[in-house]
């Protein structure tokens, strides 16, 4: 059963509906960032021996897919975003499994990533998805399929920052653990993030199977 479109359904402000120019836009550039950011990352986290550079490469990556999913579901029906917003929570709480899973192989070899590597990329990263997030932010307050590309940016920013910290951690203690540690710590906001927005994709799937014939024609 389909459901009402836009801005009926939605809270964000008319001139910024599911279909408008800027939404539109602003899920290109984030898209476009996330994509160049993912293999940037991938390739330095395995140069530098890094669990969270991983962590945060494999999150761009999900977040690429993410952005491009909504950009197919923008204009739809409210059930169709929330089933789109379902898809995306449940990938990004899988990449969550699988950072916590390299995170205890690399606790359990010691590796010690390096911290010059970290710091660099990480800076890059953080200027980055700061700018995305910020541009993202007046979108915060929409549907689940909104909700949750502003959490996916949101958790980015956090994500870099904690890299950074990670970066000096090694640098200052000489060991591998400051990198387990915030590697942990974005595995865990991956799978808290990924159930927001289940939860509210959920609630949203509801209101339309419940919603009145008319209401749902619209």
């Amino acid at each position: 059963m389909g459901c009402c479109h836009d801005d009926k359904c939605s809270s964000a402000p008319p001139s910024e509906g599911l279909n408008s120019a800027k939404w539109r836009r602003a899920l290109w550039i984030a898209l476009i960032v996330n994509a160049a950011f993912f293999v940037a990352e991938i390739v330095a986290g395995v140069a530098a021996g890094s669990a969270s550079l991983q962590a945060d490469a494999l999150d761009f990556f999900g977040d690429a897919g993410n952005y491009a999913i909504s950009l197919g579901v923008a204009g739809m029906e409210l059930a169709w975003r929330a089933r789109a917003a379902m898809v995306k929570a449940g990938t990004l709480m899988m990449f969550a499994v699988w950072v916590l899973g390299s995170t205890a192989w690399h606790a359990w070899h010691g590796t010690l990533p390096q911290a010059e590597i970290m710091g660099v990329v990480g800076l890059g990263a953080l200027i980055a998805n700061g700018g995305v997030a910020l541009m993202l932010y007046r979108f915060r307050s929409g549907d689940a399929n909104m909700r949750s590309v502003w959490i996916c940016s949101r958790n980015d920013a956090i994500g870099n920052a904690a890299v950074l910290l990670a970066a000096m951690g090694v640098f200052g203690s000489g060991t591998g653990w400051p990198d387990v540690i915030v590697a942990t710590i974005m595995g865990g906001l991956g799978l808290s993030g990924g159930w927001q927005v289940v939860a509210q994709a959920r609630s949203e799937l509801n209101a339309c199977r419940g919603a009145p014939a008319g209401l749902a024609a619209q």
